[in-house]
């Protein structure tokens, strides 16, 4: 973090010292896990459901914290607010003004938020000091706690933004004022809180309507509902997509017997040849998301196309391949599901399976995709018979009434039932599984992440690796 005095704390979260120096330095980074607390940082004393951090306050000091984040005294030098969560961001927006050469790029979506931030950091990092959220802290916690990593070399500030309600985007973009704003699409995730695609656009927009006029807004030609927010703001708009109207686009799109996509990446400043490392062809629009970003900072489509095909998955269970001894891979994609990144998923499960006399079987260990309100029923019937028009060798449904269902709609789309079985929990999936894999099988396991499913995937790799 930018070094500050106590005393700056203070006035930037509108907070008052409490046993504490003004002139004392916050010269390490602030945490919310007392554990973590390195010397010279600030500890932030939230109230969780289980725990609350105010009883952590002397241990975190003892730890080296110069002072703590609190709602209330706690018996150690503290800076005292009214709401420790509403002063993180306040603290998140003074550091980040104070970094002046640091360029702000933030990004939302329904899908493949944290594959395309992970993308566009891994593109930045060879032009200067990149900080981005690790995994997916994107709400209003975890978002200004990355931004408070900024310090006065950071040349590129990533933020991932994900919404939950109307405005909730527009609360981010305050804490981390950005300069290029990227939206990937508009899918149905969430829409049980929204209501509908419509309303999860016009909170997604929010973003786009937060840039300068100097800024550059990169939106998904390809996606509607994504393109007719150019409309929404006053910066400059670049497209990026497979259409042919897109500024970015990608041509001659192949994919190789593992799944993993190539295409020739073509700019307003020339075209390069790019060979992912990540599976499924839903990765070559997060590509090219991250692709107009980096030349929109200045980097070259040569140096663009080598670092994308040098990028790698660095968030965990994310399409996360791993080939067992006897043959068996093992995909781990179990972070978080809604129809289109089960539909994206399924679609590369089945190129990594391959086709003619050497086709691999696939199985497609699916759970619940939560928070889908009325539609839930209905999008969950779509995947099962998706999953039998594809040609899956085996879905396996995991759980109880959604799981059901889309083990029923893939029974009514195939014939005999022979498609797919519907199991009661991950213990249930592992069983069949064991008594099943053959060498040389390919197993995909994806469901929301309160589901619980990566246990059959790491049950599994535990099986490979005895």
């Amino acid at each position: 973090m930018i070094a500050l005095t106590l005393a700056e704390v203070a006035a930037a979260v509108g907070g008052t010292l409490d046993g504490a120096d003004p002139a004392t330095p916050v010269t390490g980074p602030v945490e919310v896990d007392s554990r973590k607390v390195r010397p010279g940082g600030l500890f932030a004393a939230f109230v969780g459901e289980h725990v609350d951090g105010h009883d952590y306050a002397e241990r975190a000091v003892a730890a080296g914290a110069v002072a703590v984040l609190a709602s209330r005294p706690v018996g150690v030098p503290a800076v005292l607010v009214d709401s420790v969560v509403d002063a993180l961001g306040k603290l998140a927006r003074a550091v980040v003004a104070r970094a002046e050469g640091t360029a702000v790029v933030a990004l939302t979506g329904s899908a493949g938020k944290t594959s395309t931030k992970d993308l566009i950091a891994q593109l930045l990092q060879r032009h200067g000091e990149t900080v981005y959220p690790p995994g997916s802290l994107n709400n209003e916690i975890g978002h200004p706690m990355t931004a408070l990593r900024v310090e006065e070399g950071t040349r590129h500030l990533v933020m991932e933004m994900g919404a939950r309600h109307k405005g909730d985007i527009e609360y981010l973009t305050t804490i981390t004022p950005p300069r290029i704003g990227l939206v990937l699409n508009v899918g149905t995730a969430h829409v049980g809180e929204f209501g509908s695609q419509e309303a999860i656009a016009e909170a997604k927009g929010e973003l786009v309507e937060a840039l300068p006029a100097e800024g550059t807004a990169i939106l998904n030609a390809d996606d509607p509902l994504v393109r007719a927010m150019a409309a929404r703001t006053k910066a400059k708009v670049v497209y990026f997509g497979e259409s042919r109207e897109a500024d970015v686009r990608a041509q001659d799109v192949r994919l190789d017997s593992t799944g993993r996509p190539s295409f020739t990446l073509t700019t307003p400043t020339g075209s390069a040849a790019v060979q992912l490392r990540l599976y499924g062809e839903h990765h070559v629009s997060n590509a090219l998301a991250a692709a107009a970003v980096a030349v929109e900072l200045g980097m070259s489509v040569d140096d663009t196309a080598e670092a994308l095909s040098e990028a790698g998955a660095l968030s965990r269970w994310r399409m996360e391949v791993v080939d067992r001894a006897d043959g068996v891979t093992v995909v781990n994609d179990a972070y978080n599901a809604n129809p289109d990144s089960m539909r994206a998923a399924l679609r590369a499960l089945v190129s990594m399976g391959g086709r003619g006399p050497e086709r691999r079987r696939t199985w497609a260990v699916l759970g619940e995709m939560r928070e889908l309100g009325e539609e839930s029923l209905a999008e969950h019937d779509a995947i099962g018979r998706l999953a039998v028009r594809l040609d899956v060798t085996k879905l396996v449904a995991v759980g109880g009434r959604e799981a059901a269902c889309m083990e029923l709609g893939a029974r009514n789309e195939g014939s005999w039932g022979e498609e797919s079985v519907l199991v009661s929990d991950a213990d249930a999936a592992v069983e069949l599984l064991r008594s099943q894999l053959r060498p040389g099988d390919v197993v995909l396991v994806k469901a929301s992440r309160s589901v619980g499913l990566e246990k059959v995937a790491e049950a599994l790799l535990a099986d490979g690796a005895a």
